[in-house]
């Protein structure tokens, strides 16, 4: 195989793989391996989500539950690791959405796929607003411990403030580790009313699984002596202009947008609504924990602390 390719200026793996895609009963023949070729070469192809319907309704079932086409491909990967028939790319899924002439999944679909912005901003802009302010003796980011920032143990959470229309707004938590998030409904944007949201959002976990909390410098958490108090958890506070310090908690918020859209007034949802909404997200794999999704790692942790 080395002679041959030196001869022909190619890699030995590449005629490795030649002889064994066409290596039949009888050896190699290279007048079978040609037509082979023109077969598997002819367009356009019949798309695998038309040929296997079974493997097209269980892709539409979890689009229909807002996952995007990579985390279904994910999923299907680690549900049926044995069974090729049973495992899609997501590139497939998004040309069977996108070219309708293929006729297996249908075009409805596409409402649940995730939206994209319109244009890219500054990573400053989110901080040019009048709630971003001086926080007194706040805690740098810098101090945060070791296992919170490798994501070792869980426990640590980053959290900010969601804005709606309407002066609306709700909080967001994120575990580091696990992904997973929690929304709390606060009715105001002063301090007093979010850091009473978050103390009682806080009692609502074991002191193991909710050590710290890391939130960006908004005006909202002045009263953080208050919140440390009050649940016995440690704030630290991000950088001036580094909303990148907390990628978690802006990841989810960016996720959340497909349920919460910009303009929406969010004074109208109901805590049991955003319990809803955070379920939908936590339940959803995520490529990030290897298709796991954030309910599976959170509740293994609640299991090891139990």
């Amino acid at each position: 195989m080395r002679a041959i390719a030196a001869t022909l200026g190619r890699a030995p793996s590449t005629i490795s793989r030649e002889i064994r895609r066409n290596d039949g009963p009888q050896g190699y023949r290279a007048s079978q391996a040609d037509q082979a070729a023109w077969d598997r070469g002819c367009r356009p192809k019949v798309c695998k989500l038309a040929q296997n319907r079974e493997l097209a309704h269980l892709v539409a079932s979890k689009l229909r539950l807002e996952w995007s086409p990579e985390q279904v491909a994910g999923w299907l990967k680690r549900a049926h690791p044995d069974d090729e028939a049973f495992q899609v790319s997501h590139e497939t899924i998004y040309r069977s959405l996108f070219i309708q002439a293929r006729g297996a999944l249908k075009k409805e679909l596409m409402a649940h796929l995730r939206r994209t912005r319109g244009m890219r901003r500054s990573r400053h802009h989110t901080q040019k607003t009048s709630i971003h302010g001086k926080i007194t003796e706040a805690v740098s980011i810098s101090e945060r411990p070791a296992a919170a920032e490798d994501r070792a143990v869980p426990g640590h959470w980053e959290g900010d403030l969601l804005f709606g229309s309407k002066n609306s707004q709700i909080a967001t938590l994120v575990e580091r580790q696990s992904r997973y998030v929690m929304l709390a409904k606060v009715g105001k944007k002063d301090t007093e009313t979010v850091v009473n949201a978050l103390i009682k959002h806080a009692q609502k976990l074991p002191q193991e699984l909710y050590r710290s909390l890391t939130w960006d410098r908004g005006k909202e958490m002045a009263d953080h002596r208050r919140f440390t108090l009050a649940t016995d958890i440690k704030v630290y506070f991000c950088d001036p202009r580094s909303p990148w310090q907390r990628g978690s908690n802006e990841n989810a918020n960016g996720l959340l947008r497909q349920y919460l859209p910009k303009g929406l007034d969010l004074s109208g949802y109901s805590q049991s609504k955003l319990n809803a909404i955070a379920r939908r997200l936590n339940e959803r794999p995520r490529k990030t924990l290897d298709y796991e999704s954030p309910a599976q790692r959170f509740h293994e942790a609640v299991a090891s602390t139990g």
